[in-house]
């Protein structure tokens, strides 16, 4: 009761989840150039999530699955699939990697492959994230309404038919959540609890009884992606694109985003984006024209680079920045592999590699 009369007063004055604010960047997430600045290990195609599975770093490229050796090199294919990867994750022991048709092949410590499919309640095929814990594993499906390719639909229908499933090698599958808003990350903390990241609710929750979602870090300047974990305890967290005033002034205003949904192309939406400045049909802010030649840092972009650094209470610590002017944007997985931060960005088409100790350094 109390939730629903707080929904009403927040539209009616133009609060809480009815506000078109955006926190500012600040503190732990003051922006930097470190993300901008990092090494750029390879170009990939469509490269999306990372993990470290057997001494490599392992990352999606489109339908296939490519590796990198800690010692350096080109990368190398390790595997090609009929449908695109959307998430990997492993234990260190086995390898999950999930497709855009919904299904998971999970491999065993001796290789061998177990093919999942997540049931029909789960609606339209579009896992996020992975966790593999032994014989169990997590899978967290973003919508049921679209698939993982058509994410900024979601977002722009205010989408919340995301869930939570939890499979056994036995067989055995059940539901740990639902009508969560776009899950796209999962992580354990040291304590036993589960903890996703909302997209769309701009926040990290933990998943309880019930499926019951409690917020650990809330009201993020931007949309959080994959969760990691950090050597010394905590998480990495990557987030794909900024909270900007004009999204959220489209999420409110029902008729126009209808309007836009219906019969503009979805590339031009004002709607965030993993790379931003490659068209001049883009929607563009006031402050984001550029003068003299020049697009200022601070200018309000919809596309931008983020990886923070949390504790293990998920909040952050520091972070590495790639601004409205940089193009290591679209940032959707990060991982940690020898001693350095490695990150995917969609929006330049490359994995970068930064160095731990630098995070949080102002430039």
């Amino acid at each position: 009761m109390m939730k629903t009369l707080r929904g009403w007063w927040d539209a009616f004055t133009g609060a809480g989840e009815h506000a078109v604010t955006v926190p500012p960047m600040d503190g732990p997430l003051l922006p930097n150039t470190l993300l901008e600045g990092a090494e750029r290990l390879a170009a990939i195609d469509k490269p999306d999530s990372l993990c470290v599975h057997g001494g490599r770093l392992l990352a999606s490229s489109g339908t296939q699955v490519l590796a990198f050796d800690a010692g350096g090199g080109a990368p190398r294919s390790v595997g090609h699939h009929a449908h695109a990867v959307t998430a990997l994750a492993s234990d260190g022991q086995s390898l999950a990697v999930a497709l855009a048709d919904g299904t998971i092949e999970w491999i065993d410590a001796a290789g061998v492959p177990t093919r999942l499919a997540l049931p029909s309640e789960a609606g339209a095929h579009s896992i996020m994230a992975l966790l593999v814990e032994g014989d169990r594993l997590l899978v967290a499906n973003g919508s049921a309404q679209i698939v993982a390719s058509d994410w900024k639909r979601d977002l722009m229908q205010k989408g919340s038919t995301g869930s939570l499933w939890q499979f056994q090698r036995g067989g055995e599958v059940r539901r740990l959540a639902k009508d969560l808003a776009f899950p796209y990350g999962l992580a354990r903390l040291a304590d036993g609890r589960l903890a996703c990241s909302e997209s769309w609710r701009h926040r990290i929750v933990e998943i309880g009884e019930g499926g019951r979602a409690r917020p650990l870090l809330a009201d993020l300047p931007a949309y959080p992606s994959r969760l990691s974990p950090a050597s010394g305890g905590g998480f990495w967290l990557a987030a794909f694109a900024p909270r900007t005033q004009m999204v959220e002034f489209m999420l409110r205003e029902d008729a126009a985003r209808r309007h836009m949904i219906e019969t503009i192309d979805p590339d031009y939406w004002m709607a965030p984006r993993h790379a931003s400045g490659r068209s001049f049909r883009e929607p563009l802010q006031g402050g984001g024209i550029k003068h003299l030649g020049i697009l200022k840092p601070w200018a309000p972009s919809q596309s931008y680079g983020l990886v923070a650094r949390l504790d293990a209470a998920m909040q952050p610590l520091a972070s590495y920045h790639s601004r409205a002017d940089g193009t290591i944007h679209g940032v959707t997985s990060c991982v940690e592999f020898g001693g350095r931060i490695h990150a995917a960005s969609k929006g330049a088409e490359c994995l970068v590699a930064c160095e731990p100790d630098q995070v949080g350094e102002a430039a």
